[in-house]
């Protein structure tokens, strides 16, 4: 088979490029830099540059998969909607009758309240939060009505994470991790492998249209989970805490400021409560959530000690 990937350079995308060499299937991934190139290069697929307000020609492809999105937790409206939303409107147009497999995201459902086991009946937020939030939501519903199969995976982790663990680690070794709460509320996970595998298996056997959250299986407690991640990179977060009352004063009241401490997009899908039902995956999909919490660990702890000779993660 042969696939078109948007997002190829990122920690989602080189996994699924480096999983789909090893089975023996031809990749191309769009690539709009010298950087971006050579890290999709090295992952496995033929190197196709351009961007999403110019995407090359499609050819033979199969199959595309678009993960690409502008993702920073702050910036400018616009950019989010030139990336996200034009961005999947200039993807859908290029691939034409090819199935397109769209990674979306739960943030589409937060609107700053806990959601607890919600499934595909869900309706987006009438007010998502944050820039990021809104304009996914725009974005999956060009997917959608493209015909593309849409994926939500929940909090995505991992070894190879180039984007939420370094800024997890950064915030405990600077001295400005708190748990909100007591950190004891449950959260859904889905480590990168399994998205993964969501993926190829919406691939083959999607329906046009339809959503399907994507989990590692049962929710977990925060507190626990990301206690564990940390010690995997041979850090302790510590018992810091802010009551929830004032994180969500602080978010709100301080929205106005250009580097809030807690932006109201990070509050919304960190602060309480966010667990959802993957059955309908699981049930039509095939999909198994086959790589566990506890070998995502082990995978991580391999590689912190490869990265760190002489070092030991707990």
């Amino acid at each position: 088979m042969q696939w078109f990937v948007t997002g190829g350079s990122g920690f989602l995308g080189k996994r699924l490029i480096a999983t789909l060499h090893q089975c023996g299937d031809r990749v191309v991934a769009l690539a709009r830099s010298d950087e971006a190139a050579r890290s999709v290069a090295a992952a496995g697929a033929e190197v196709a540059r351009g961007d999403l307000d110019a995407l090359p020609d499609l050819g033979t492809c199969d199959a595309v998969v678009h993960a690409a999105a502008y993702v920073k937790e702050l910036g400018r409206m616009a950019e989010y909607e030139r990336v996200n939303v034009e961005g999947t409107r200039h993807v859908m147009k290029a691939a034409g009758a090819r199935r397109v497999i769209h990674v979306s995201t739960e943030a589409v459902l937060a609107d700053g309240h806990p959601l607890i086991r919600v499934d595909e009946t869900q309706p987006i937020a009438a007010k998502p939060l944050g820039p990021y939030a809104i304009t996914k939501a725009k974005a999956e519903q060009v997917a959608r009505d493209g015909g593309a199969i849409v994926v939500r995976p929940r909090l995505i982790w991992g070894d190879g994470d180039t984007s939420l663990l370094p800024q997890l680690v950064e915030a405990v070794r600077a001295k400005r991790w708190a748990w909100f709460g007591d950190g004891r509320y449950l959260t859904s996970t889905c480590h990168v492998q399994n998205v993964v595998e969501g993926i190829l298996c919406a691939a083959e056997k999607g329906k046009p249209g339809e959503v399907y959250f994507l989990t590692d299986g049962a929710p977990v407690e925060v507190r626990d989970f990301l206690t564990k991640v940390f010690a995997t990179q041979g850090i302790d977060p510590g018992t810091r805490r802010v009551p929830y009352w004032l994180a969500k004063a602080l978010t709100y009241g301080l929205a106005w400021m250009k580097r809030p401490p807690i932006a109201k997009s990070a509050f919304a899908v960190i602060a309480h409560e966010m667990t959802v039902d993957d059955t309908k995956a699981r049930r039509e999909l095939g999909y198994t959530g086959a790589t566990t919490i506890e070998a995502g660990l082990a995978a991580m702890r391999a590689a912190a000690s490869a990265a760190a000779p002489g070092t030991t993660a707990r």
